[in-house]
């Protein structure tokens, strides 16, 4: 028998993307091989922290401690917030982590290119430009220029980034999905409609993507959580780490391939 290592897709979910640090954390306590890691927004984020050797409940303790809006401030060019005390936050916290090359696991990121229309992946060269355009929220946030692209949040047309780490055998993909659909949800504000109408938009290009994992980690009580609410953040740090000890046995049995499956 051969011995596959894991191959986690992190989604983006802004605040449930707080999940995706427990199911690291549940990752690393279990002692399971990961391969490589893709994620986009706040699961890029997490992916990052994670390779960085960053432990998941010190970034836990980070996003806990500063508020959004004292890491960004106005700007009215293209967007309604700049991500530069974002970018220097990143800088900060990532000494010696500045290059993919720096990490200790392959990780890919993933942008949506505005221009091309279409999703760009970064894996080599400077860590902090595709980070930011990551989780660069359309209209929320200013596009990131790089590469001659202008780009933004991933998540806008592939939340849950497996391509990069698919026809590849030595990989068991699994996707770590956090934007799970609550069709109980309230709808009656303006709030609720556009929270809504994003999380629609976004299932609609997760769900091909799902069905390519051999494993899908994405625990339903997430539906309970706002994407915008950081209040809840160790609540949902927690679920994701629970979650995750309770599939411990079906992540074991991907690690195991028949011989001659893979060099």
């Amino acid at each position: 028998m051969a011995t596959r290592k894991l191959g986690i897709a992190l989604s983006g979910g802004a605040a449930r993307g707080i999940a995706h640090l427990g199911m690291l954390e549940a990752l690393r306590e279990l002692q399971l091989p990961i391969g490589a890691l893709s994620g986009v927004s706040s699961g890029g984020l997490a992916a990052v922290f994670f390779a960085a050797g960053i432990p998941p409940r010190e970034v836990l303790r980070l996003l806990t401690d500063t508020r959004f809006l004292r890491l960004v401030r106005p700007a009215y060019r293209r967007g309604l917030v700049s991500l530069t005390l974002l970018e220097k936050l990143f800088v900060a916290h990532l000494p010696g982590n500045q290059t993919f090359a720096d990490l200790s696991l392959p990780v890919t990121l993933s942008a949506a290119d505005l221009v091309a229309g279409e999703t760009a992946f970064f894996d080599e060269g400077p860590l902090i430009p595709p980070l930011l355009a990551s989780c660069a929220v359309p209209v929320l946030c200013q596009p990131i220029d790089y590469r001659g692209r202008v780009l933004v949040d991933g998540g806008l047309l592939n939340n849950l980034p497996v391509e990069p780490l698919l026809d590849r055998p030595e990989l068991a993909v699994v996707g770590a999905h956090t934007n799970v659909f609550n069709p109980e949800g309230r709808i009656e504000s303006i709030r609720h409609v556009a929270e809504r109408t994003f999380m629609l938009a976004i299932g609609t290009n997760v769900a091909p993507r799902l069905a390519r994992c051999a494993l899908v980690l994405q625990p339903p009580a997430l539906r309970d959580y706002r994407v915008a609410d950081l209040r809840h953040a160790p609540a949902l740090f927690d679920i994701g780490y629970r979650y995750t000890l309770a599939h411990a046995a079906a992540l074991e049995a991907l690690l195991v391939a028949p011989a001659g499956d893979f060099g």
